[in-house]
């Protein structure tokens, strides 16, 4: 396809993500906007609607055009789920492969996954460049230089591989860029939203297949959670977007017919002010006009307990809000201080704040999920008992629980288990299920480069998937000292057993194999998977306490 006179050249945005249901490539629609907007031609190769047939669709796809650029977006690097640790580097390895047999274009890697390790990433796929954080601004910059046959290396920020010497990063603007990147970010314009279009984000066919559109409203976030990669990956400064921008964007998906939407902000009520202005503005809209298509918006939400008060409530109950997942993560506060925590170091929310949110949500017809994470350090069998006996007490639509955390290279937990190994010990309560002998992490000051670094957390010494976790030793499975693959059933076993058989239809536990409808896994989970089949949408989980109706029910031309 010929790009149009006036375009500067033709970008190739790809979409790896093989797993199902399906969740719209957002950033690939944020990329196409900035890139449109600079005089650029953009087509999206979504290989996600067809995961049987990637490898023909890249062929015919580059048989037909030659892009000066061609970016990758990597929303998750494995499932970062305890019990089943799957890992999808090997799929997106192949695609990458797959688009260097078809095109001669330099290939950029990006997207939230990817910055969680991108120097790593960037020597594992054999890329040209890679983007650490918002890319709208940087893929600009580069499609230009590249186009201008400019040299590389002028773009702020930019990762490059010289091929196979070293991986680089070249200097941002300020130090303010480079940790809070909120300049990366468009904050006046709305993101262009297309369904239907070729070679674009098909918005309402994710939703039809999915569930869920999506919405940002800021990226980035300024707390310091010990198990979040989102501050160091995004930013850490709020990237504030505009809330005309916003609602208009709203606006866009409600009218494709895309009802249901769910924020892709860190959590929407930090920057309390901000949110409340974005949904007023949707009430006013709605207020306006009786024609509007935000009539039909239900947003769902994710949030901390806390800012969270009666005026809120109302915004979003006036804004269309259909419910809210809340991740207060414990009850006890002797677990929480020093994990979940403001960038200063101080806590911010109480248990008392949670019972206030779902009383303030239930009053407003809104539903509620609220979200455990079980096994951080300190964890012990009486704090773990302690915090179900909590959640269940709430009257929450749903309960989940998650036990064990994913260690990265930039969270504070996964910086805690470098510098607490220093390259020689095992520390308890590290482990991998693919783990075949102890796991040592170095601290980088230690390692020979950021690569090395951040491949430890992903690879074992001879370049085997070994994503790493963390589990409690204090424990019960912890008592003796447990091998670095051992499956911490025990603790999944007290789960079980603590939550009464009368109250589990409302909540998600864990399962040793890690994958199956009781889990709140996402990929490829065979509740979720026949939710989409039969056409429910909204967030998977404001159908749970109806899964076993919904599982006995065959999908429309089933055998």
């Amino acid at each position: 396809m010929p790009h149009t006179a006036a375009s500067t050249g033709l970008v190739t945005l790809v979409n790896p993500n093989l797993v199902h249901p399906p969740i719209g490539p957002y950033a690939l629609d944020i990329l196409t906007t900035s890139l449109e907007a600079a005089g650029f031609d953009v087509d999206v190769l979504d290989l996600t609607m067809n995961r049987e047939r990637w490898s023909q669709m890249i062929a015919d796809y580059f048989a037909h055009r030659a892009p000066l650029l061609v970016g990758v977006t990597i929303r998750n690097t494995d499932t970062i789920y305890p019990q089943e640790q799957r890992v999808f580097l090997d799929s997106h390895r192949q695609i990458i492969s797959e688009i260097r047999r078809h095109s001669r274009a330099p290939v950029v890697g990006g997207g939230v996954g990817f910055s969680s390790m991108p120097f790593a990433l960037v020597d594992y796929f054999d890329l040209e460049f890679g983007v650490k954080g918002p890319g709208e601004v940087t893929i600009v910059e580069l499609a230009t230089a590249l186009a201008a046959g400019e040299p590389a290396s002028s773009v702020p920020g930019l990762i490059i591989n010289e091929s196979g010497r070293d991986v680089y990063q070249v200097a941002h603007t300020s130090q303010l860029v480079s940790l809070g990147r909120a300049a990366l970010v468009n904050r006046s314009t709305p993101y262009v939203r297309r369904s239907g279009t070729p070679l674009k984000v098909d918005n309402l066919e994710y939703y039809r297949r999915g569930g869920l559109g999506n919405i940002l409203t800021k990226n980035g976030c300024t707390f310091a959670c010990s198990h979040c990669v989102e501050p160091d990956a995004k930013g850490n400064q709020f990237a504030r977007r505009a809330e005309d921008a916003v609602a208009d964007e709203l606006e866009m998906l409600t009218a494709q017919g895309v009802h249901d939407v769910h924020t892709t902000d860190s959590e929407f009520n930090l920057n309390i002010a901000h949110s409340k202005a974005i949904l007023r503005e949707i009430a006013r809209r709605k207020e306006a006009d009786r024609a509007s298509p935000l009539h039909r918006l239900r947003l769902w939400i994710y949030v901390q307990p806390a800012p969270f008060d009666a005026e809120y409530a109302e915004l979003l109950a006036a804004a269309g809000c259909a419910g809210i997942n809340v991740a207060p993560d414990h009850v006890r506060e002797d677990v929480l201080n020093g994990w979940k925590v403001t960038g200063r170091g101080s806590r911010f929310y109480t248990f008392d704040d949670v019972h206030h949110l779902c009383q303030l949500a239930r009053e407003h017809g809104m539903l509620t999920m609220v979200e455990a994470l079980l096994g951080m350090p300190g964890e012990t069998e009486e704090t773990m008992r302690a915090c179900v006996d909590g959640l269940q007490s709430l009257d929450a639509t749903v309960v989940g629980y998650t036990l064990g955390i994913r260690a990265f290279p930039y969270s504070p937990l996964g910086r805690y288990l470098a510098a607490s190994s220093d390259g020689r010990h095992h520390v308890r309560g590290v482990q991998s299920n693919t783990a075949t002998g102890p796991i040592l992490l170095s601290p980088l000051a230690k390692c020979e480069s950021i690569a090395h670094y951040e491949r430890q957390f992903m690879f074992d010494a001879s370049g085997n998937f070994r994503p790493v976790f963390f589990f409690s030793p204090d424990l019960p499975d912890g008592g003796a000292e447990p091998a670095p693959d051992h499956r911490w059933t025990r603790s999944i076993d007290l789960l079980w057993e603590w939550v009464p058989e009368h109250d589990r239809h409302r909540v998600m536990l864990p399962t040793a194999p890690g994958l199956s409808e009781d889990d709140n896994n996402y990929a490829d989970n065979p509740f979720l998977t026949r939710l989409t089949e039969l056409g429910y949408t909204g967030a998977f989980w404001s159908h749970w306490r109806d899964r076993e109706e919904i599982m006995a029910t065959e999908p429309a031309g089933a055998a």
